[in-house]
């Protein structure tokens, strides 16, 4: 960050009113507070935190991430978060900190939506807000073309995506920087930018120096449209050929499915939620298998049978309040003194008569709770073991890492 930016805004640059403001919401209703604001200090961030502030009638709490990257960041987060706490905003303020090395922009985006979606969780906000505006989508798109994308990179950032702890929502991908600004300036907000945004080392700088991103702001539309028709095709494929179970394993009827482009699109999302990875693998890949009938990709196994189950599930690991085990399951009550982690195949067979509608293999890859002192099993939710009410004491969702099957 560096000082503030009081420059005069352009003249065709009106601030977004919080009528406007609510009409961009309004595709995400019903919303309900509070929200959490990513806000980093720069004109877009602070104005939606402003907006949603308003809007919210004050239940909005705007998250300040400190990268730590800089000596001077700590001070420049303090300075962001008294404008805002001046503003009648609540504000809470996260120190991250980075080791220097390679990706060190995408491990600052990865940290940063860490810390936000934790936020979300700690002060039970079902939606995080996000400020990428039509300037921010259209340098995706093209940075994305530059990388050899497909269709679906090429339609750019949603504007609502599904994370465990909150729905992520970006209501201002199709307004200009310009007018943020000018919202910033009738509210009496000063914004900072950041330094990085124009270090020649990171490639998004180089592309807004060069200016290679104005003729794709027209087009992300375009393409947004694109990807909410291939969204629409892959759900009526879905309703027709597939159950995903909150077990972590799916059933599909590969007959429904068929072999063309949405059937291995859709194959590669189910994969994804199965084997609880970030992404799905490519759909070049996920075709290949579709043609096989069986096998395995990512993670997860597709049975000649239909169903898809977990492969290698992860190694235990302590049952803490919060705990992401496999990717895929979230503990939400706390389980002290107790492992998180697989069933195991021997388990299973002892207790396959409560679940027999399930593949062993997906029997065997249910998570599992066990006394860390000597490896006991202690509970399994998911079949009810020991017993409805002792199985009801460890809560488990099935949340996987990357997100649902669908967007939106």
């Amino acid at each position: 960050m560096s000082a503030p930016r009081p420059a005069p805004a352009p003249p065709f640059a009106s601030p977004l009113s919080e009528a406007e403001f609510a009409a961009l919401m309004a595709p995400f209703a019903p919303l309900v507070p509070p929200l959490v604001v990513g806000c980093s200090g720069g004109a877009d961030s602070l104005a939606l935190a402003w907006l949603a502030h308003r809007w919210s009638g004050g239940r909005t709490i705007a998250v300040i991430c400190d990268h730590g990257l800089r000596p001077e960041s700590a001070a420049e987060a303090e300075q962001v978060a008294e404008r805002l706490r001046g503003a009648g905003l609540r504000v809470a303020l996260r120190r991250l900190r980075l080791a220097p090395g390679p990706a060190l922009q995408a491990r600052a985006r990865l940290a940063r939506r860490a810390a936000l979606l934790a936020a979300c969780r700690e002060f039970g906000a079902p939606h995080l807000l996000l400020g990428h505006h039509a300037g921010d989508q259209a340098e995706t798109v093209v940075m994305r073309a530059l990388a050899g994308s497909g269709p679906r990179g090429l339609a750019g950032m949603a504007p609502l995506a599904v994370a465990p702890e909150a729905l992520v929502l970006r209501p201002l991908l199709g307004i200009p920087r310009a007018r943020l600004e000018a919202s910033c300036r009738a509210a009496g907000l000063l914004w900072v930018e950041d330094p990085s945004n124009a270090d020649p080392r990171f490639a998004r700088a180089r592309l807004r120096a060069a200016g290679g991103a104005e003729g794709a702001e027209a087009a992300a539309p375009a393409f947004a449209a694109r990807r909410a028709r291939e969204e629409a095709a892959l759900a009526a494929r879905a309703a027709a050929c597939l159950r995903l179970l909150p077990e972590g394993c799916a059933r599909l009827d590969l007959a429904a499915l068929g072999r063309d482009a949405t059937a291995a699109a859709l194959l590669g999302r189910v994969l994804r939620v199965v084997a609880g990875r970030a992404h799905a693998p490519a759909e070049a890949r996920a075709a290949a298998l579709l043609a096989r009938g069986q096998g395995t990709l990512g993670g997860a196994r597709l049975l000649a049978s239909g169903w898809v189950v977990r492969e290698a599930p992860s190694p235990p690991c302590p049952a803490t309040p919060g705990a992401l085990w496999d990717g895929r399951f979230r503990l939400l009550a706390a389980a002290e003194g107790l492992l998180i982690g697989p069933l195991g195949a021997a388990e299973a067979a002892r207790l396959r008569a409560r679940h027999r509608h399930l593949p062993a293999a997906a029997l065997a890859a249910l998570p599992a709770l066990r006394h860390a002192r000597d490896g006991m099993l202690a509970a399994v939710p998911h079949l009810a073991y020991p017993g409805t009410e002792a199985a009801a004491r460890f809560p488990l969702r099935f949340a996987p890492r990357g997100g649902p099957l669908l967007d939106g």
